[in-house]
This record gives structure tokens, C-alpha cells and sequence, in this order.
């Protein structure tokens, strides 16, 4: 098929990027001929003889994609057929294989490099600068702007996997014009449990004592578990600690060594002020202890929690 790669290799285990990139292959294949078909073929579900009968000639005419999925924990036999299939897809079909990780069936991935089939990466959204990436690609992807504050306040709330952070920068796109603003993430969100998290967190770590504690008190009548709420305190206290260890170097070069987005680094940045490292070691220290107490060490958690907020508030300085 012109214009359409025979062999693609996607490399990566999140599942959402692999699938778009299947997608993607089967539009462009579909493209310049209507009537391909479609294989998936996953390890445990393979049956010897499988590739080469979905890439066997049709009577019908038209090629197949034949996706192979997991070679990482693919049987030898399917390796091997597949190393024939690199060497000679077939006339008009495309053999798309993905590999989430490890070295296992190396010869396989060898095969795919030599043959330079097309490579896709599907890399995991493990840190807080990934998935801020992958939400602003979302965005220019729509052709649509997002606010850099509206990003991370969209990750604490939906950033547990990439299908669902993907489903939520869909929804913004189509239920919004124009730049994406804070408020109609918090408008869409804004009762998720980390964005709640996240605003007291703001409140408390800028010495905003009445808000922090209305918030957090809102929070714990709402029913919000206290444990994950305490979590994200934890992790902006561990944020500004390392944001303040590493210097006034510039946002871009910290935020690559931290795992962090640019306008994270300068969020901490613009939060240090009114701590030095006595008092958030104090915060660190406190917040342990919360922790320890909201996971059944204490009577009242909800309690613990208030005044956890409470005490870095009158903290900041």
C-alpha cells in the first residue's frame, strides 16, 4: 500500500498511545484501500500457524494489518513466524507488533530494525512533567489552548492513567471555547479528590490560614478521604524541598532533573518564600506523623488532618 509502512514496531507499555498508534495505521491503510482487514493477535491466544494465515491472500482481494500485541511475553513459536513475517509482510498487508519492554524475542525487535520498519513510542506517563506533556499534546493535537495553571491543576485531578486524562482533556475540548481556563477545569473537576488536595495544599504552603482550613473542613464534611489528602501535602512539602535544594538554575534544565513541568519549578519557586529548610523539615516531620495517624493510628483522622493544615499555615512565615 503506498504511503503506508509494511512494518511498525511500537515500543512502550501504555496501552492508549499503543492503540492510537494501531489506529493511525489502520486509517492510513484504509485510506488507499477500503476494503483491508483487521487482525489482532494476542500471545495467549496464539495458536501455531496464526500469522502466516492472517497474512495469506485473500480471495476477496485487499491486504490485512495484523497486529501482534505483548511480544515481550509472545510463545518462541510466535516469534518465529514472525521473524518470517518481517522478512515478507505479503503484498499489501502491514504487520504491526508491540513490544511493551524487556529484551526477551530480541532477534524479533533486531529483525524489525533491519527490515527499518517504522517505530512509534508508547512510553508510561510516570511522572508529573509526563503527564503535563502529554496533556499539552492533547491540546495542540484539538488545536486548542490550555493555561499552564489549568495543566497541573487538570493532572492532580485526572492524572491517574493516560486514558483517563486523555477522556478529560476530551471533555474540556468539547464542552469549552477558546483558552482553558482554571476555573473550567475546576468547573469539570473540581471534585476530584487530588484537586481538592491540591487547593488546600495551595492555601496551607502560602500561609493562607482561613482558606486552608475552610477548604480542608468543606473537604472532610464532603466525606474526601483523608489519607490521599494528606499524600498530596506530602508531595508539594517534597516539592518545594527540592525545588529550594536546587538553586537558581534555570526552570527548564530543574524541572528535566526533577520530574517536573517549568511552571511547576516556578510555582515552588514562587511558594518558597516564607519557608526556609527548618521550618518545611518541620512540615515534612508533621505530615509523617499525619500520615501515620489518618492510616489508623488516630481516633479522629478528619481531626488529624485539620490540624496538619492548620499547624503548616501558621508555619509559613
Amino acid at each position: 500500500m503506498k504511503g503506508v509502512p509494511q512494518r511498525v514496531l511500537v515500543k512502550g507499555p501504555e496501552e492508549l498511545l499503543a492503540d492510537r498508534a494501531v489506529e493511525e495505521v489502520v486509517s492510513a491503510a484504509r485510506a488507499v484501500e477500503p476494503e483491508v482487514e483487521t487482525v489482532r493477535l494476542d500471545p495467549d491466544g496464539y495458536t501455531p500457524g496464526a500469522v502466516a494465515m492472517a497474512l495469506s491472500p485473500s480471495l476477496f482481494g485487499g491486504g490485512t494489518v495484523l497486529e501482534v500485541r505483548g511480544l515481550e511475553v509472545a510463545p518462541d513459536a510466535l516469534a518465529e513466524e514472525l521473524l518470517t513475517a518481517v522478512a515478507d509482510p505479503g503484498e499489501g498487508n502491514v504487520l504491526v507488533v508491540w513490544h511493551r519492554s524487556g529484551n526477551k524475542h530480541k532477534r524479533v525487535l533486531d529483525a524489525l530494525a533491519r527490515a527499518h520498519a517504522h517505530t512509534v513510542e508508547a512510553p508510561a506517563l510516570k511522572s508529573d512533567r509526563d503527564k503535563v506533556a502529554f496533556v499539552q499534546r492533547e491540546f495542540r493535537s484539538a488545536r486548542r489552548r490550555i493555561e499552564d495553571e489549568a495543566v497541573q491543576v487538570l493532572v492532580a485531578a485526572a492524572g491517574g492513567d493516560a486514558r483517563t486524562l486523555a477522556a478529560a482533556c476530551a471533555q474540556l475540548v468539547a464542552d469549552t471555547e477558546g483558552m482553558v481556563t482554571v476555573e473550567e477545569v475546576n468547573l469539570y473537576h473540581g471534585g476530584k479528590v487530588e484537586t481538592t488536595g491540591f487547593k488546600v495544599a495551595e492555601a496551607a504552603f502560602t500561609g493562607q490560614r482561613a482558606e486552608a482550613l475552610r477548604l480542608v473542613r468543606h473537604a472532610m464534611i464532603g466525606g474526601l478521604d483523608p489519607v490521599p489528602l494528606v499524600a498530596v501535602l506530602a508531595g508539594q512539602a517534597r516539592q518545594i524541598g527540592l525545588v529550594a535544594s536546587a538553586g537558581q538554575r534555570g526552570s527548564g534544565q530543574v524541572a528535566k532533573e526533577l520530574g517536573m513541568a517549568p511552571f511547576q519549578v516556578d510555582k515552588a519557586r514562587r511558594m518558597l518564600r516564607g519557608w526556609d529548610a527548618a521550618r518545611l523539615g518541620t512540615v515534612i516531620e508533621r505530615l509523617a506523623q499525619t500520615d501515620h495517624e489518618v492510616k489508623g493510628a488516630a481516633r479522629d483522622p478528619q481531626g488529624a488532618v485539620e490540624r496538619a493544615v492548620d499547624a503548616i499555615s501558621r508555619l509559613h512565615s
